[in-house]
């Protein structure tokens, strides 16, 4: 577990508060402001054949702004004021669409990519951010901008949905996502709609065990800049999403600026951030869109600066280049890659030992990468066709060596070493039928290559390669005027074993009126098993290379979600969503009289996140997880915005014994407010106060059998009672204050989040010491300031 310094601390906060001096005093100095302009921009589509939309009217709400789209869906304010705007967008036959929170500054053009879906029957103006996959519950889209705006998420969509309800992070100094009750592992990344691997530095961040993750880090590789939205879904996943049981983030890539050169420039103690973006050619109207980031950590380091005793250094670069063509279609190419490190040495004076851990030095190396390539083509007059090449890779390692007392002599005793290469294919093409009913087919192809080798006492390690194929279809219609359904089929196949499953998707949607709507949705889901947990080897006596589990079946779920959703006015809404996951063929141990400190007969691979096992399991166990969920969203308005969000859940496991245990992350209830409030000193100055606040049911642990320990020299669970303990709530104020001016042409901003205002001691887990020879607690990160700096231009 890592832990803030003091001198870190001392240091973090000295500077922020020397920096917000320094603000308030440079800005009064300033006089005399005029008003500033920019200019709005972008294209209107059919949602469902991605057509450009003709005569499609434009408005700028509550003012007198306004213009027709032309022949090729593309619209144009210039000169408008710079400040936040309401975007009413209406074609006659389509739904009318508004876009709130359009945020116009001196810096840098809005241009926007609108989508309306064709209605044969207007019953309502729909408020939207962007446009979103085709789902009828359980959805939430980030924008860069919410991003830029929620206190403490450091610009990480991932800490940003922790905002949301049934959603939590397992710790404090990760991304990692506990969902309805799910291990994070059942979380899915995917880039530009298809799926990657692992996208985060510092995969080992925030764990129990200090070991990798699959699906978390410290922070994403792929900075927020290159952001149109993140798709965030949580349940009850329509056709085209297979392969996961929890949730799934779904990151769009935006075009960069086709007429002008624009710049961001942002240096604060999480790091240094520059992106570049503009035209390749006007003519062609083809883009560039690149951003590179460098960890101040590192360069704190470099220094001689230390955080907490571990050196932590990470730094990535993410591109986005668009090429529009007159008859072959459109093409980008995106990528991203990033290296980090967390080196911990131990200081070579045994009197300076205070815990376990201070005995040991531990480097971890964490690379990631991926290359991808889309292409879009209108194929006759209603339909499309969307083709993605992409190949991700991902490589960790973590070497443990303890230390002689005498000598300091380093000796290796432990090896963590995880290897992932996807080479992936997708192909979607979709019909517009008539106005009532859409059709997509699509299939995804992925090439899987995995090693593994965790060396302590030769738990896992070997290799796996096979084909994942992941074909679909969805249909989407009008049943009746107010009555849309959507079905679809999901199959997936893993030749590596031989696994497969046919996975049914369906899902209603009632608008009863202009305000009140309700809907039902279910799907059967399943999910590859880790890695590590196919190619452990058999706790035996021989310690013959023996592989129990390469024939498990996926673990599957069938989800149910009923939702109720009221607006309360154009710019606020109430939703309810009541949901059940019924989770079964969970690997489990096999004999349940097995008993290590390992594998013991409640072994379930549903509570697994950085976990392995070196026993024989079988595809026996269940598990269950359902709640209720609230959210209340007042978008922003009259500069205020406010998001409230609520949860009681209930997280449910059998192992082979047959006992109804508490997962490890059942926390039983959620609660976020997340808000803000924007003052305007002249028209071209804003000072805002973002606050969030976190309180959260404690997860699960084990108690400690202590005599076991110590014999054992190792943390030794009883394994009769795991999850009996919930920890206390969880809680946590953030709050982030920035201070914005507008001059010709650049917009600069200053920040300061502080996570963790109060400095609360949220327990995280505890674990037998064995320099203290006793149980020892451990906790979550306290206070934690981040001084930022932002110029655009």
């Amino acid at each position: 577990m890592k832990h803030i310094s003091t001198a870190h601390l001392n240091f973090s906060v000295t500077v922020g508060s020397l920096l917000l001096v320094a603000v308030f005093c440079f800005s009064g100095s300033l006089f005399g402001q005029t008003t500033l302009t920019q200019t709005l921009r972008g294209v209107v589509l059919d949602i469902d054949n991605n057509q450009p939309l003709a005569g499609a009217s434009v408005t700028l709400t509550g003012t007198d702004k306004g213009t027709i789209t032309e022949a090729d869906g593309s619209f144009r304010f210039t000169a408008i004021p710079i400040g936040r705007y309401s975007i009413q967008i209406s074609s006659v036959g389509f739904e009318t669409t508004v876009i709130p929170e359009v945020l116009l500054e001196a810096g840098k053009e809005k241009v926007l990519t609108i989508s309306l879906k064709e209605s044969p029957q207007q019953l309502a103006e729909a408020v939207v951010r962007t446009a979103r996959p085709v789902s009828q519950s359980s959805i939430q889209s980030i924008t860069i901008e919410q991003t830029l705006r929620y206190a403490a998420t450091f610009f990480d969509p991932a800490r940003l949905a922790t905002s949301f309800p049934g959603v939590v992070a397992a710790n404090d100094q990760a991304n990692n996502l506990v969902i309805r009750g799910n291990s994070p592992t059942g979380t899915q990344w995917r880039l530009e709609g298809i799926e990657i691997v692992n996208p985060n530095h510092l995969s080992n961040a925030g764990t129990f065990s200090d070991r990798p993750t699959q699906s978390g880090g410290g922070t994403n590789i792929l900075s927020a800049q290159l952001m149109e939205r993140a798709d965030f879904l949580t349940g009850a996943f329509p056709s085209q999403y297979g392969n996961v049981l929890g949730g799934v983030m779904d990151v769009h890539l935006r075009k960069g600026n086709d007429q002008k050169h624009e710049f961001t420039a942002q240096a604060g103690l999480i790091g240094i951030d520059l992106s570049a973006e503009g035209p390749i050619s006007r003519k062609n109207k083809s883009s560039y869109l690149v951003n590179y980031r460098y960890s101040f950590t590192g360069l704190l380091a470099a220094m001689g600066v230390k955080f907490g005793g571990e050196d932590i250094r990470f730094q990535d670069l993410s591109f986005n280049l668009s090429f529009p063509t007159r008859k072959a279609g459109h093409f980008t190419v995106f990528g991203m890659g990033g290296v980090s490190s967390n080196v911990f040495k131990a200081e070579r004076d045994t009197l300076l030992w205070e815990v376990e851990k201070d005995g040991f030095d531990i480097e971890f190396k964490n690379r990631m990468g991926a290359i991808g390539l889309t292409h879009q083509l209108k194929v006759g007059r209603n339909s499309s066709l969307r083709t993605v090449l992409a190949a991700s890779a991902l490589d960790t390692r973590r070497e443990g060596y303890v230390l002689s007392k005498t000598s300091y002599n380093r000796f290796f005793i432990q090896l963590d070493a995880f290897k992932k290469t996807r080479y992936s294919f997708s192909t979607t093409l979709s019909h517009k039928l008539n106005a009532q009913w859409q059709l997509q087919e699509g299939l995804y192809l992925t090439y899987q290559e995995d090693s593994v080798n965790i060396s302590n006492r030769g738990i896992a390690r070997g290799g796996m390669k096979g084909l994942i194929i992941q074909p679909y279809i969805n249909l989407t219609g009008r049943i009746a005027p107010r009555l849309t359904m959507q079905l679809g089929l999901h199959w997936l196949e893993y030749t590596y074993n031989q696994t497969n499953s046919l996975e049914p998707r369906a899902s209603l949607r009632y608008t009863a009126n202009k305000r009140t709507a309700f809907s039902l949705s279910y799907g059967l889901h399943s999910q590859l098993q880790l890695p590590q947990t196919y190619l452990a080897l058999k706790n035996s006596a021989t310690r013959d290379e023996v592989f129990p589990n390469v024939r498990l079946g996926f673990t599957k779920a069938q989800h149910f979600v009923a939702g109720y959703e009221q607006n309360l006015s154009l710019l606020s809404s109430l939703k309810v969503e009541v949901y059940y996951q019924s989770l079964y063929n969970v690997p489990v141990a096999k004999n349940p009289s097995i008993v290590s400190y390992r594998v013991i007969p409640a072994f379930s691979t549903l509570n697994l996140l950085e976990g392995f096992t070196d026993g024989e399991l079988a595809n026996t166990g269940t598990g269950r997880n359902y709640g209720i969920e609230v959210t209340y969203q007042q978008l922003l308005q009259n500069n205020f915005y406010a998001l409230i969000t609520g949860s009681l859940y209930n997280s449910r496991y059998k192992g082979q014994d047959g006992v109804d245990r508490n997962t490890r992350f059942n926390g039983n209830h959620t609660f976020s407010l997340a808000g803000g409030k924007e003052f305007h000193r002249r028209p071209n100055r804003t000072f805002g106060v973002n606050l969030r606040v976190l309180w959260l049911g404690g997860y699960r642990d084990s108690p400690i059998d202590l005599e076991a320990s110590k014999s054992a020299a190792q943390t030794v669970y009883k394994a009769t009672e795991l999850y009996t303990i919930k920890l206390k709530d969880y809680f946590r104020p953030d709050l982030r204050i920035f201070w914005k001016r507008n001059k010709p042409n650049y917009t600069r901003t200053w920040s300061i989040d502080i996570q963790n205002v109060t400095s609360t001691k949220n327990e995280a887990f505890s674990y037998y010491d064995i320099l203290q020879r006793k149980v020892v607690q451990q906790y979550q990160l306290g206070i934690l300031p981040v001084v930022n700096y932002r110029v655009e231009f």
